[in-house]
């Protein structure tokens, strides 16, 4: 009988000087990208002062970024199905570091809203295959782990890498944050070359297999979940700093704390939920979508509480960022031979997820519901997204029970019962 498509699928490689290099280099390059998506967020009253221009002008170099993450993973995972994965990685990097420093360089905001767009471009298609080289270096017991800890870099970026770009823009300008994030990108490039493995491309890879990956409803289903039901987390972290100062009355020094709280509960998430997503990842992914609901519900209740809201600050995300790890490994389960593809509109959904979270917190918020509104929004996409992964499960589980059902149709005619 076949082996059913799953992790089994990706072949176990080895690192040319050692496992740890190689994770490590993947982590530099999730930290850095993370950073340059969210650096900006805090860049962005010094980059609007720059160019003269109001906050809700420049403030298209946000999405600007997020468009270029979610056509750039098609785009590339198709373009780089036949490619051996460094390789495909070092081009990544190359088009990160060209839209980095290209966005220091650029004179007006459309052209740093084109240069953010490329810098987009290569972000899931990175991720995707970072996780899918992490994976190949254990075996499938420990493979959810290993994805969890080349996310962990994206993680780290919204407790380090954003302020520091927040702090590097006030003080010596937000050009020279995407100046220095470019130039890192070159160290990036030079510790994927060595410290990667050098895999072949997948034997019978091709850009028409990648696109098989639309056909399979276990994809798709996959994919949904991400898309709506982490739509609260970014829901909520949109809004954090504005509910902090109009509601809760805190500022200064305590807005740079509760967010810091806030990375901190991601990073731990993180770390537990990619150890109970090598358990059972059904289990963590339900488990983190149900205990969402609980503490998004707690952020609209205790937006007046300091001390209870920022307790909720660090376990809403700890618990809610468990959904991305399970989410990257179960794509490599279902995706059979369109991996790369599957493991890069990963990112292109969560990029979704927070159009999604912050569109609808916004329409909340300007539509008179006050900023505590969003924790109930954010509640209600965990459960549309839970409802979408039940579904996606059940049909998982139908689809086994028939083909358990015809391989045994098949032995018994075989046998003349």
């Amino acid at each position: 009988m076949e082996a059913e498509p799953g992790l089994d699928t990706v072949p176990l490689v080895r690192a040319p000087h050692g496992v740890e290099p190689a994770i490590w280099s993947l982590m530099l390059g999730t930290f850095l990208v993370g950073t340059g998506e969210f650096g900006i967020m805090g860049m962005l009253p010094e980059f609007a002062r720059s160019l003269n221009l109001s906050l809700a002008q420049a403030s298209g170099a946000i999405p600007a970024y997020a468009m270029g993450v979610v056509f750039g993973a098609p785009l590339f995972a198709i373009i780089g199905a036949t490619w051996p994965r460094r390789r495909f990685l070092l081009a990544l990097v190359t088009v990160f570091c060209i839209g980095n420093f290209l966005s220091a360089l650029a004179p007006t905001l459309p052209l740093i809203e084109a240069a953010r767009f490329l810098a987009g471009l290569p972000h899931g298609a990175f991720f995707g295959v970072s996780a899918l080289v992490a994976a190949s270096l254990f075996e499938r017991a420990r493979r959810g782990r290993a994805v969890g800890r080349v996310l962990t870099g994206i993680m780290v970026s919204t407790v380090v890498g954003a302020p520091l770009s927040t702090f590097a823009a006030e003080q010596i300008g937000w050009r020279m944050s995407y100046l220095s994030l470019g130039v890192l990108s070159l160290l990036l490039w030079v510790c994927v070359w060595r410290y990667t493995p050098s895999d072949p491309a997948h034997p019978g890879a091709s850009a028409l297999r990648e696109l098989g990956a639309f056909r399979r409803p276990q994809v798709l289903l996959t994919l949904a979940t991400g898309a709506v039901g982490f739509g609260g987390l970014f829901a909520v972290y949109s809004f954090l700093t504005a509910t902090l100062d109009h509601v809760t009355h805190l500022s200064g020094p305590w807005r740079m704390t509760f967010l810091v709280i806030w990375g901190a509960g991601m990073v731990a998430g993180n770390h537990f939920g990619s150890q109970l997503i090598d358990r059972n990842l059904d289990q963590a992914a339900i488990g983190s979508l149900l205990f969402s609901v609980v503490f998004l519900i707690g952020f609209s209740l205790l937006v007046k509480h300091p001390v209870l809201l920022a307790i909720d600050t660090f376990l809403l995300p700890a618990t809610l960022i468990v959904v991305s790890p399970a989410m990257q490994t179960r794509l490599m389960e279902v995706a059979d031979d369109a991996q790369t593809l599957a493991a890069s509109l990963n990112h292109s959904a969560f990029n979704l997820a927070n159009a999604i979270g912050a569109a609808l917190g916004g329409l909340l918020i300007g539509g008179g519901y006050g900023y505590a509104s969003v924790g109930w929004c954010g509640a209600a996409l965990s459960i549309i997204g839970l409802a979408i992964y039940l579904v996606t499960i059940r049909l998982a589980r139908n689809g086994q029970h028939r083909h358990q059902l015809a391989h045994t149709a098949i032995s018994d005619a075989a046998q003349g019962r």
